[in-house]
């Protein structure tokens, strides 16, 4: 049996594919599997072992109706595909199922519970929604491969990566913490003034380094962060993804916000603090096997607005409560009882 895995993107939706892939190969080594996914996103999947991954090219001879004609004459030619998993949903993936459809290949499609999503947002019922990585796995459940998430360190890199000797010499002698203070959209970003703040109470009481993470379009935003907090450091831009990865699994901790930064840190096996605004772990994209504690938010009981959306987009409301009430005070509190307390005080 041959599978033709779909998750074209995001960045942190592909990353959670990766503990149900290693599940599959562990419980099913005799199935077959092709994953669609995006070219920069390959370094996620290089430690599992048999995985094939098909990069399609969509600005060019995959773009459009005619692209996805070619996309599928193009999988087929490599290998011949008994079976679709459509683990994204989106356009796209919903017409590249229709013309495996049309050639006689079955297929099973993820359900986004859009329905339970909408009555969380709304405050119908708040309730605690299945993680995407369950979601995932019902989709091969349905397919007829039952699978339960691999235990194992989820994304593990190739040993030939290695890091600048320099970063290695910086991180001697000291805590090691990640920040990722920036993400896609406004609802999920706390106050860059507290974390301002929440970085120098840190430093007040333990000596440590912090490292910047981001995209390339976040380098000069961060760049003037970097000038504001002492004993920090600029990575946005100077890693690939594959050092990037590597760096994020050296770290002590990682502070995040609700970003596929979070998530590429649980998957390297990183302790990693998020912090929440207008989502919320109900929502079903929490970091992976973290403990619950680690997500600090506003509890939904107090902040009743809460949440406001599932992935970010929309606009404050209520003055922004879900983030202005998140103190750098109440954060670095619970950060130094969860986190801190356990490292020996350098």
């Amino acid at each position: 049996m041959r599978l033709l895995i779909i998750r074209i993107s995001a960045m942190g939706d592909v990353a959670l594919t990766t503990p149900v892939l290693r599940g599959m190969r562990e419980q099913h080594p005799e199935v077959e599997m092709i994953l669609l996914t995006r070219a920069p996103f390959k370094p996620f999947f290089s430690g599992i072992r048999g995985l094939q991954l098909f990069l399609p090219d969509l600005k060019k001879r995959h773009k459009g109706i005619p692209g996805l004609f070619r996309l599928f004459k193009d999988i087929s030619r490599q290998s011949e595909i008994d079976y679709v998993i459509d683990l994204h949903d989106v356009l796209r993936s919903k017409m590249l199922r229709v013309i495996f459809k049309l050639n006689g290949i079955p297929s099973a499609t993820i359900d986004k519970g859009r329905e339970e999503k909408r009555s969380l947002i709304t405050g119908k019922n708040k309730k605690q929604l299945k993680h995407s990585v369950e979601r995932y796995c019902d989709v091969f459940a349905k397919a007829g491969y039952p699978v339960t998430p691999s235990k194992e360190r989820w994304i593990a890199l190739s040993p030939e990566i290695h890091l600048n000797k320099a970063f290695i010499e910086d991180m001697h002698g000291v805590l090691n913490i990640g920040v990722a203070p920036y993400a896609k959209h406004k609802l999920k970003m706390w106050p860059e003034d507290n974390m301002i703040r929440l970085l120098g109470l840190i430093s007040e009481k333990n000596k440590c380094r912090f490292w910047f993470f981001g995209g390339i379009d976040e380098k000069e935003k961060l760049e003037e962060l970097h000038k504001k907090v002492p004993g920090s450091f600029n990575l946005a831009g100077e890693l690939s993804l594959e050092e990037e990865l590597l760096f994020i699994s050296k770290l002590d901790f990682m502070i995040t916000m609700d970003s596929s930064n979070m998530h590429m840190a649980a998957l390297v096996g990183t302790k990693v603090i998020s912090i929440w605004g207008g989502t919320d772990p109900l929502g079903g994209f929490s970091a992976w096997m973290q403990p619950d504690n680690f997500s600090i938010r506003i509890p939904v009981e107090e902040l009743t607005c809460r949440p406001c959306t599932i992935y970010g987009k929309g606009k404050t409301r209520n003055n922004f409560a879900c983030m202005k009430l998140l103190t750098p005070e109440i954060v670095f509190k619970k950060i130094d009882k969860l986190v801190l307390s356990t490292f020996t005080k350098l």
